[in-house]
């Protein structure tokens, strides 16, 4: 018989198993629990996508045209899925994000004009969210509206320090809020009601005059934000990294997934709002109505209180959550297209103060964020163009270049986007 030590010399070599890759460690923790553990960035982008522009645009378009324009909320939540999805899949594909790839692959000087656009386009998106956010405070609670979005950069800044312990705390914030909105108007559908019928006809295209296309715009603007093109590739660029092409198309068709989930709540917030609306206001003599405080006011008086607490509560969530992720993408933005960064409070001193001078001087919020939404819309196709000619690039996107379909799509849609702005300026300035 062998001794010991000749057995042990008999056994053979130990086989070191593979470390076990990011995204196995994910999916390991069962089907249901490693899918949510994935989800995540779309539910932070979509909360520019109901942001309180969002708000302004669909009461106004609602009150005055009743059902006309949800089309054009169809057609846009529809060009934001496709625009999102592409934009996730620059940073899984790539493990950079989109201004990053901009500064890569662009002239300096092309680089430098869509900072410096993509600047300005910060500004307009912290219009919209600290007016928001502000107003909301001012209704529920009687806060000043200049100490109203004073409060709500402290409360952003709160949120937006969630990241220092984790991207997934703070997405959960994020998908928290978001939860508080879509419950707001949720509420206000069932409480209020709507005319199925006429609704359905509301998904014809169709406008009346050049006043709804300028409302069309603003929605598109509102819908389609060109901050979260930028923001997204950030978001998915470095949260779970892949090993091979292989891995890459399995977290891919996760992003898909958190991208339809995400962006599908988003729209029925967004068709939602104009339904209310369109509902409450259009047929009630209040067709004129296109501010927030007149809709906060209206909802008390013609659905009660409780209608009014929710859509107010939803306007607050709003606010904060967006102007959070707004932060965030203008850091994004900065740090990929010219390679610097500033301290977050500068640069929320930076973009935030048109929103307070708004506030302290005293002019119309309201209209204040629908000419914010316009603004948005002009800057989609700096944006869009960059992230269509980037992903169809297989030396940039390796095995996840886009297909033919897919980019002669995304073509499309930034077509159109372009050409709706070119009628509203003619319709506007020169017809």
């Amino acid at each position: 018989m062998s001794s010991g030590a000749e057995a042990v010399a008999m056994l053979p070599e130990a086989v070191a198993l593979p470390t076990p890759s990011p995204l196995e460690r994910a999916t390991s923790r069962g089907r249901l629990r490693g899918v949510l553990a994935i989800l995540g960035p779309a539910f932070v982008a979509c909360i520019a996508y109901v942001d309180p522009g969002n708000f302004a645009t669909n009461i106004a378009g609602g009150a005055r045209y009743g059902y006309l324009l949800l089309w054009v909320l169809l057609s846009a939540n529809l060009m934001a899925m496709l625009i999102q999805n592409l934009s996730a899949k620059v940073g899984i594909a790539t493990g950079k994000n989109l201004p990053q790839l901009c500064r890569e692959h662009f002239p300096r000087q092309v680089a430098w004009g869509l900072w410096i656009q993509a600047e300005l386009i910060a500004m307009a998106t912290d219009l919209a969210e600290f007016i928001g956010a502000a107003i909301a405070l001012n209704l529920l609670f009687g806060v000043p509206l200049f100490a109203a979005g004073l409060i709500t950069a402290v409360v952003a800044f709160g949120i937006l320090a969630m990241q220092a312990h984790g991207y997934r705390r703070f997405e959960m914030v994020i998908a928290g809020l978001l939860g508080v909105i879509l419950l707001g108007f949720l509420y206000d559908t069932l409480r209020i009601g709507f005319d199925a019928g006429a609704a359905a006809k509301g998904f014809i295209p169709g406008f009346q005059g050049a006043d709804s296309v300028l409302l069309a715009t603003g929605i598109l603007g509102a819908t389609v934000m060109p901050h979260v093109i930028y923001l997204h590739s950030a978001l998915t660029q470095d949260r779970i990294r892949p090993r091979d092409d292989g891995e890459r198309r399995r977290l891919l068709r996760f992003q898909r997934l958190d991208v339809t989930l995400a962006m599908t709540l988003a729209g029925v917030v967004n068709m939602s709002m104009l339904v209310i609306a369109a509902s409450l206001f259009h047929t009630s003599g209040l067709s004129g109505l296109n501010t927030i405080e007149q809709a906060h006011a209206s909802f008390r008086s013609l659905a009660g209180s409780g209608a009014a607490l929710a859509f107010a509560l939803a306007l607050l969530a709003s606010g904060l959550a967006s102007s959070s992720v707004g932060t965030y993408a203008g850091q994004v933005v900065m740090q990929g297209f010219i390679a610097r960064t500033i301290p977050l409070a500068l640069r929320r001193v930076v973009t935030m103060t048109p929103a307070l001078i708004v506030l302290a001087i005293g002019l119309d919020p309201s209209r204040s964020l629908i000419i914010s939404q316009v603004v948005l819309s002009f800057g989609i196709p700096f944006a869009l163009v960059p992230l269509v000619l980037l992903t169809r690039r297989r030396d940039v996107m390796g095995a996840l270049v886009n297909r033919g379909v897919t980019t002669v799509g995304a073509s499309v849609v930034a077509a159109l986007i372009i050409a709706l702005n070119g009628f509203l300026i003619f319709r506007t300035f020169l017809g």
